[in-house]
């Protein structure tokens, strides 16, 4: 069989850089041959799996590098066909120049291009930007179940009434009547001490990590991450010039000996116990004591992200780690949008006072306030007994779509995707067999409709991690008394959510993913 030839581009690459960032090398390697000619507009690249192979390197790299370029406009990126050289671009390179300078005035080689932080955001943002309603996307909630006339009828009322005070500025950190029903409900149904003091209101809970990171974070402070997480977390402490640390997770929830192991003065460790995202692990009593145990002892934060705690089908779940936490090391944060509706652009955070102050003065430097009115409207809605009363019903509705979701599964996919019925959360991992490549299937399925993200896509790269070299491996397993789990490896799996889809349309989702899978 003949040889297959290594792509030019890997010479190209090679001979430019010492930036120690792989995927920077590889962007600055190709914009460096665009600019000069060596790739000329139109010329069609290799495919991100190829040029991995030929660098020995991560398709996630590549993936990285290609991102940057397109961002800047000097790659077309084209669905089903592949990726080439933007001839836009190009005419862009060599435009007519400007008339000269003055005499004595600075003239540019260049045009300003992003900073490195820039590009870095890009290239996060275009990893972790909501994808689309289509069937199965994550995170969106059953609006079937929602009770629009009640929210319409109550925001109508608010809006005749409305005073002066709530038309005027309010305060800061959110509106009194708001963050005193958010208290009452962390404090009722998470087991949250706190008072109004405590609470910020913002639009997501990705507003409260951005803000969050520039506030408790400097660059270079390390961050454990749980391994694979969730993404939306990773980009906002990245963002921030956090040194990620990947902890992994097994069936008892994040590794807190393994965390400590690799990052013993971590400033910040970001979990979501209630229910991992992405595998759906509750996390243990006894890991939950250690964890609060090592934050209390390195002086570190504990950023708790109970995303959707709400949607819970039998039982009771564990008091939140805020709960317990004795020492104000803990921050909490939770949100109405995906409960209530996607567009509604509320949530909270419960932290110590002073660090509220302090990120009420951060966000006012580039953003203010929620919309009074939309904060009234939601206080009216939880102290008139409307939300407990959602919360029943979609409890209801979600259960309903979890049950078609694993019944189809079942029916239509035995011996090629396995999954097991969740009693919590809004949505489950369909597990592949070993040695599938979970991304392929995604993008197969995604050019039918669906909305499956792999389970890969949420396990750090190589270039995100921080450098780890344990000097005994055995160190990875003291401190408790028992095997500390190995570091995983992306284990290929779907992402499946099933709350906004009806059943039949699960059950059709899931025949079409049974022919991606032929």
């Amino acid at each position: 069989m003949a040889r297959r030839q290594t792509s030019p581009l890997v010479t190209i690459v090679r001979t430019l850089g010492d930036d120690p960032a792989i995927h920077r090398r590889i962007a600055d390697a190709l914009r460096t041959a665009i600019a000069q000619g060596t790739l000329q507009g139109g010329a069609r690249l290799p495919s991100t799996r190829t040029l991995a192979s030929d660098l020995g390197v991560s398709r996630t790299t590549v993936e990285a590098a290609f991102a940057q370029l397109d961002a800047e406009g000097l790659l077309v990126r084209r669905v089903g066909s592949g990726t080439f050289v933007s001839e836009t671009g190009l005419e862009r390179e060599s435009a007519p120049r400007p008339a000269p300078a003055p005499a004595g005035a600075r003239t540019p080689t260049a045009a300003p291009k992003l900073s490195q932080r820039g590009h870095h955001l890009v290239a996060y943002g275009r990893a972790t930007a909501a994808t689309s309603a289509r069937t199965f996307a994550p995170c969106v909630s059953n609006l079937d179940a929602f009770p629009f006339a009640v929210w319409n009828r109550l925001l109508g009322a608010r809006a005749r009434r409305s005073s002066a005070a709530l038309s005027a500025a309010i305060e800061p950190a959110g509106l009194r009547a708001l963050r005193e029903a958010v208290a009452d409900y962390v404090g009722s149904s998470r087991g949250v001490r706190c008072t109004y003091e405590n609470v910020l209101i913002a639009t997501s809970t990705q507003h409260v990590l951005d803000l969050s990171a520039r506030v408790l974070l400097d660059p270079g402070d390390r961050v454990w991450l749980e391994d694979p997480g969730y993404l939306g977390a990773r980009s906002a402490f990245a963002a921030a010039g956090a040194r990620l640390v990947p902890v992994p997770v097994d069936a008892r929830g994040l590794s807190v000996s393994e965390g400590i192991a690799r990052a013993p003065d971590a400033r910040l460790a970001y979990v979501t116990p209630s229910y991992q995202y992405p595998l759906g692990i509750t996390m243990s009593l006894e890991r939950r004591t250690e964890l609060l145990a090592w934050a209390a002892a390195a002086g570190a934060w504990i950023f708790e992200d109970d995303y959707d705690s709400e949607f819970r089908f039998s039982g009771q779940p564990l008091a939140a780690i805020k709960g317990t936490d004795a020492h104000d090391h803990v921050l909490y944060a939770g949100t109405f949008n995906k409960v209530m509706f996607p567009s509604l652009r509320l949530a909270y955070l419960v932290a110590p006072v002073d660090i509220i102050d302090a990120l009420v003065i951060a966000r006012s430097l580039s953003d203010g306030p929620v919309a009074a009115l939309t904060q009234a409207t939601m206080a009216d809605f939880m102290t008139e007994g409307h939300f407990a009363a959602h919360i029943r019903s979609t409890r209801t509705f979600c259960e309903e779509r979890r049950d078609a979701l694993v019944d189809s599964v079942a029916r239509e996919l035995a011996g090629a995707v396995s999954i097991a019925r969740t009693e919590t959360g809004m949505h489950c991992v369909g597990w592949l067999p070993q040695g599938t490549d979970d991304a392929v299937v995604s993008q197969r399925a995604s050019t039918r409709g669906l909305d499956m993200p792999p389970l890969s896509r949420y396990f750090l790269g190589r270039d995100d991690r921080e450098p780890y070299e344990p000097r005994d491996r055995r160190a990875l397993h003291e401190g408790d008394g028992r095997t500390a789990p190995a570091v995983p490896t992306a284990k290929p799996g779907l992402v499946m959510s099933y709350c906004a889809a009806t059943p039949a349309e699960i059950r059709s989702g899931i025949r079409t993913l049974a022919r991606c899978l032929g």
